[in-house]
């Protein structure tokens, strides 16, 4: 009896996207949480470090998840597996550091002048 493997792989592709959903999801609440936190203890002297720490394993698991999807979706259109793990690999990479500089800045950035600096909306 023959068969079929999954070539290309779609399982693969649509456990990336979940992966990747479920932890973003997770990152979500824990950053609502993060600022909550902040705004009824009123606490200058908190470490944005120490809040990065538990930001970083629902980050993994999107950036892991966002490596998946771009890996399988690559091989979807056809690149071979070592083309598909050289390109997904540092493009995901440098995209998942890239957001997470730009997340700590934003945390840094918000502690150090409040949640009102963000409001883009206001003439103030």
């Amino acid at each position: 009896m023959y068969y079929f493997p999954l070539q290309p792989p779609y399982l693969l592709l649509i456990m990336g996207f979940f992966i990747a959903l479920t932890s973003g999801v997770a990152l979500s609440g824990t950053l609502k949480v993060i600022v909550q936190k902040w705004s009824s203890d009123r606490q200058e002297n908190s470490q944005t470090r120490s809040f990065l720490k538990q930001l970083l394993v629902p980050f993994l698991g999107i950036t892991s998840g966002i490596f998946l999807f771009l890996y399988s979706g690559l091989q979807i259109f056809g690149f071979p597996s070592s083309l598909a793990l050289g390109v997904a690999l540092p493009l995901g990479l440098l995209t998942c550091l890239l957001v997470w500089l730009q997340l700590g800045s934003m945390l840094d950035f918000v502690q150090s002048r409040g949640m009102q600096s963000l409001d883009l909306d206001s003439w103030s």
